[in-house]
């Protein structure tokens, strides 16, 4: 199903024998327990020796294709045996990007370079969603206020991911609400802050395998040089603050529309695999339906890598990284959902696998950017809606 080059085929094969022989199983575990794996599970210490060994290629000209185009390749590969399992990995994850684009020097040294050849696990995280306006970035409320001693955060985020086992998290709030978005910036809350209160693990449908954290910032206060790009973030980047993070997302969807379509080919396969063992395969609607599913799952993956390709070459990609978001997260719920037809009453009992990616699909079109909010955006470009 792609035409990459040998030296990404060969890494995307080292990430499915890690999956296949450890990915799948903890994600099942987690699953079954309803809650995330301790930070200490043997799993996070076995995954750091891996990604030691196997780094993810860099930009040195050893894999060909550009880092969007690698990324969706392997987020689909990591996707394909445990999405869950893919976020809840141990990295500064989805922040490392924003921090490296709008980072002063001395915040990428000091917030990314502990994660640079450690031993130990640790995590980062981005907190933007908030519980009275979703990922609606007009609609938020956390606020940030100078003081001489640095800033006070105050406000609520939710469904935060690995927010409770992070060293930070980087916190998206309004320092100058007259300017709307413009006036939007991202601070580092460390770890033990003890005004980041009411730290709640979410119970979840599917994605069991990471955190899911709300919290309340109280009065909570980070130093001067805890804002992100500096207080002159116009000396560190050419674009604004908030233009930086937001064009950081445009990226990451796509990571987000990969990782959807590799659910859903698991979900194909797993419903292929069945209707194979079980005879199913003989009846014509089975076959037709299967053909129907796979025909879509194709569609998601080009549009995916189109998308990816964009941003590789410098061109913009907002509709595409929406539109790619959009159609792999429905078609990962409309793989899934047939799978569990086709599997049936086995399926529907719990004992298969396509029952839990039945439940893990629908996050895929709520994280990182509502399938409303792609919508939205891709009409503000494609048809002139107001803002």
């Amino acid at each position: 199903m792609n035409n990459f080059s040998a030296a990404l085929n060969a890494y995307i094969e080292q990430v499915r024998e890690w999956g296949q022989r450890e990915v799948r199983r903890a994600g099942l575990e987690a699953d079954r327990n309803g809650a995330p794996l301790p930070p200490d599970h043997p799993y996070f210490a076995a995954y750091v020796d891996f990604r030691r060994r196997h780094p993810v290629p860099a930009d040195d000209g050893a894999v060909p294709e550009g880092p969007a185009v690698r990324m969706a390749a392997i987020n689909e590969e990591n996707a394909y045996w445990d999405r869950g399992m893919g976020v809840a990995a141990p990295g500064p994850g989805l922040p490392a990007p924003i921090v490296t684009a709008a980072g002063t020097p001395e915040q990428r040294e000091r917030f990314l370079g502990p994660f640079r050849g450690t031993d130990i696990p640790r995590w980062g995280s981005f907190a933007l969603t908030e519980p009275s306006g979703g990922s609606d970035t007009a609609a938020f409320r956390t606020r940030a206020t100078r003081t001489d001693r640095g800033y006070l955060l105050n406000g609520a985020k939710c469904f935060i991911g690995n927010a409770a086992r992070a060293d930070w998290v980087l916190v998206q709030a309004n320092l100058d609400p007259e300017k709307g978005r413009a006036g939007q910036r991202s601070f580092f809350v460390e770890r033990g802050n003890r005004g980041m209160t009411g730290i709640k693990i979410e119970k979840k449908m599917g994605l069991r395998a990471y955190e899911s954290v709300s919290f309340i910032l109280e009065d909570c206060e980070v130093p001067h040089d805890n804002i992100l790009g500096g207080e002159r973030p116009e000396r560190t980047s050419k674009s604004s603050a908030y233009g930086a993070t937001m064009g950081t997302l445009n990226t990451t969807r796509v990571g987000v529309a990969a990782s959807a379509v590799g659910l859903a080919r698991s979900a194909y396969d797993e419903a292929l695999n069945f209707a194979t063992q079980s005879g199913a395969f003989k009846s014509i609607r089975v076959r037709d339906r299967l053909e129907v599913m796979y025909r879509q799952l194709r569609a998601a993956w080009l549009m995916t890598l189109r998308a990816a390709w964009k941003a590789d070459n410098r061109i913009p990609n907002i509709v595409d990284a929406s539109m790619a978001k959009v159609f792999a997260a429905e078609t990962a719920q409309d793989l899934a959902s047939a799978g569990m037809e086709i599997v049936g009453l086995e399926a529907g009992a719990g004992h298969h696998l396509v029952e839990k990616l039945f439940r893990d699909a629908k996050a895929l079109n709520i994280v990182e950017g509502t399938g409303q909010i792609q919508r939205i955006i891709m009409a503000r470009n494609l048809v002139g809606l107001p803002r």
